[in-house]
C-alpha cells in the first residue's frame, strides 16, 4: 500500500468538501461577508467588555486593599488607646493599693493607740 500525500488528496473527499462550499453558498449566499463581519463585530465587542471587567476588577481590588490597610491602621490605634488607657487603669489601681505589712502596721498602732 502506498500512503497519499496532501498533493494525492482523495477525489471523493475533494468532491464533497466543494459540494459542502456550494451548500453554504446556496444557503447563506451574499450574506455569508455579512456574518462574518457581524462576528468579527462580536468577538471585537467581547473582548472590550472582558478588559472593561478585567480593569474594573482591578480597580475594585485597589479599593479593597486601601480600605483594609485604613481598618488595619484604624485597628492598630485603637488597640494603642486600650493599651494606653489599661496601663492608665493598672496604674491607678497601684496606686490605690496598700501594702498587707504596712496596713498591718497601721492596724497595730491603731490599736495600741486605742488601748492605751
Amino acid at each position: 500500500m502506498t500512503k497519499k500525500t496532501k498533493d494525492q488528496a482523495d477525489p471523493t473527499l475533494l468532491e464533497a468538501n466543494s459540494k459542502i462550499d456550494a451548500i453554504k453558498q446556496l444557503i447563506f449566499g451574499e450574506n455569508m461577508a455579512e456574518y462574518s463581519q457581524e462576528f468579527d463585530t462580536l468577538k471585537k465587542e467581547l473582548e472590550q467588555r472582558r478588559q472593561e471587567l478585567s480593569d474594573y476588577i482591578d480597580d475594585t481590588r485597589k479599593e479593597l486593599m486601601t480600605a483594609i490597610d485604613n481598618l488595619g491602621t484604624d485597628v492598630n490605634i485603637r488597640i494603642s488607646d486600650l493599651e494606653e488607657a489599661l496601663n492608665d487603669k493598672t496604674g491607678d489601681l497601684d496606686a490605690k493599693k496598700v501594702d498587707k505589712s504596712q496596713l498591718g502596721s497601721l492596724l497595730i498602732k491603731l490599736g495600741e493607740n486605742i488601748k492605751g
